[in-house]
């Protein structure tokens, strides 16, 4: 049986930073154990190629929720990504690192160390950003960049919103989040830049590294209350690896519930339910599921062109020309052009509304099939939901994927967060700098106007956009699965690196603190080590 010091679960984008710093200095040996594949995908490096990315078995596990009464009886999807660089490969690349009151609201919920000023560096440390000031990282692994397409349709909307009384801001991951923009977004000369690129594709040369793609990690073993390593399916065979130091799970927010479980490690009502015998009681492993939830609002364009025209026809083809060419166009965009943080609510002290604009409206949102007349959307979503649900295992076989109940929108703070964004969205885009261009608004239409025809729209048409966090939340309380230097709480030789462990939602896009944590993670494995 093979020994590494450490063995780390899944190539997603804390996995790939894991497998660098581990391996910097050479002395510790590293297994990085995943599910998927290597990413070869042409549409993987195209920006735009996400809309082919999102339906490809091959790079999202493409997981659903269970039908739940809060969203009237639907499923919703649950793109994660599969393959070595996980979501960062198919996910929108926007690059959002949260307020600091987020990282406060941690530290004062007993996640002691992770304050916004303690975990500010980790930020600047992986990024490279090179148009902010000093507080943007300038040498890091991950190219940030603001996105490089302008359109006089986002010159009016932004126009519309200073109207309402909205500041623009230049960059909402400096001084201060609130305001109109463009996005920033995770790319080098118009290319997609993943984890994989910054973090594993540069060192996988290194000896002291070794990368199994195919393997999908089916149990965590423990021996006495330390974990010893873990068992995976490869080729048709079962295999067994040794961690002489640590496993570290990094299979996602829902992923690494699921394993645990399967190991034995969860709730043992739960465990009981499908026959696993009880390795280690962890009963909130796989609780305080949160995403971010989003309406989007719809309009029909007059007097411009809209992306809907733009990717039709031929004229694709000339998009495709001139990508290749210039690294330009409609296919180095993701899926935000513009962005707004807003104060919706009269008590909110920061912004508490995202909100994502496309010159684009979907015929079909689900496979990403544009409308054929110009048209666009303003996505909206509520920055730090309360709504908590749950992931937990609904069979012993480790291929059939989690029951995945996010209890979206039970909680009336997040309804009304989520009303507010949309109204004030419909005023901005009704202000006189907009009306050379709208023609009428389509979804959900003028008749919605009370609350409660809003809260039904937001229930029977949103989405989430992709943010799982907390499933093995971390903190100082008899609750946390992890303690605040992401151990696993009575467990030794285990530890949790990913989105799981988020004590609370972050204010934007997750991917950026799921770097944070990894490159903090990271240095608090190096430090024990060094312990002895």
């Amino acid at each position: 049986m093979q020994t590494y010091d450490y063995v780390i679960v899944g190539g997603g984008t804390a996995a790939c930073i894991l497998a660098n710093r581990l391996t910097a200095d050479g002395r510790h040996t590293v297994l990085m154990l995943e599910a998927g594949g290597e990413p070869k995908s042409m549409w993987i490096n195209i920006p735009a190629g996400f809309t082919k990315l999102l339906n490809d078995p091959a790079y999202n596990w493409r997981f659903e929720t269970e039908p739940e009464d809060n969203v009237l009886g639907r499923t919703i999807a649950i793109p994660r990504g599969k393959g070595l660089g996980g979501s960062s490969l198919i996910n929108g690349m926007i690059y959002v690192r949260g307020q600091p009151q987020d990282y406060d609201r941690w530290a004062d919920l007993g996640a002691t160390g992770w304050s916004g000023k303690e975990v500010a560096p980790y930020f600047v440390k992986l990024e490279t950003y090179l148009k902010g000031d000093e507080r943007r990282g300038k040498n890091g692994p991950m190219h940030i960049h603001q996105v490089s397409e302008r359109y006089p349709l986002v010159d009016a909307l932004f126009q519309a919103a200073v109207q309402d009384g909205h500041p623009l801001n230049e960059d909402y991951n400096g001084t201060s989040q609130e305001g109109f923009g463009y996005y920033q977004v995770e790319q080098k000369e118009g290319r997609r830049w993943s984890a994989f690129d910054g973090y594993l594709k540069p060192i996988r040369h290194r000896k002291n590294l070794t990368v199994e793609t195919r393997a999908h990690v089916t149990r965590v073993n423990v021996e006495d209350g330390l974990c010893t390593g873990v068992t995976y399916q490869q080729k048709g065979e079962t295999r067994t690896v040794r961690a002489a130091r640590e496993v570290i799970m990094s299979a996602g927010a829902v992923q690494t519930p699921q394993i645990l479980e399967l190991s034995g490690i969860g709730d043992p009502a739960i465990l009981q339910q499908f026959a696993i015998p009880v390795v280690h009681s962890a009963k909130r492993v796989g609780e305080n599921y949160i995403d971010h939830f989003a309406t989007r609002l719809n309009w029909r364009v007059k007097n411009s062109q809209t992306l809907n025209e733009l990717a039709q026809g031929w004229r694709v083809g000339l998009a495709a020309l001139k990508y290749f060419a210039t690294r330009k166009g409609i296919l180095s965009l993701g899926t935000g052009l513009a962005h707004g943080f807003v104060k919706a609510r009269a008590e909110a002290m920061t912004p508490d509304v995202q909100y994502f604009f496309m010159h684009a409206t979907y015929a079909n949102a689900a496979i990403r099939k544009l409308d054929q007349f110009p048209g666009m959307t303003l996505g909206v979503s509520g920055l730090r939901p309360i709504s908590q649900g749950s992931i937990h295992i609904k069979s012993k076989d480790p291929l059939v994927g989690p029951a995945i109940r996010p209890n979206f929108l039970s909680n009336t703070e997040d309804q009304q967060t989520l009303i507010e964004g949309m109204k004030i969205a419909r005023r901005i885009i009704e202000r006189p700098a907009l009306s050379h261009y709208i023609e009428s608004e389509m979804s959900p239409g003028a008749g919605v106007r009370s609350d409660e025809q809003w809260l039904h729209f937001a229930r029977e048409n949103g989405q989430t956009t992709y943010h799982p966090i907390g499933t093995c939340r971390m903190g100082s309380d008899a609750e946390a699965v992890v303690d605040t230097r992401l151990r696993f709480n009575g467990l030794r030789g285990l530890r949790v690196v990913d989105a799981s462990v988020f004590r609370t939602m972050v204010s934007g896009n997750t991917q950026a603190a799921v770097m944070m944590v990894a490159e903090r993670g990271a240095d608090f494995i190096l430090e024990d080590a060094a312990k002895g």
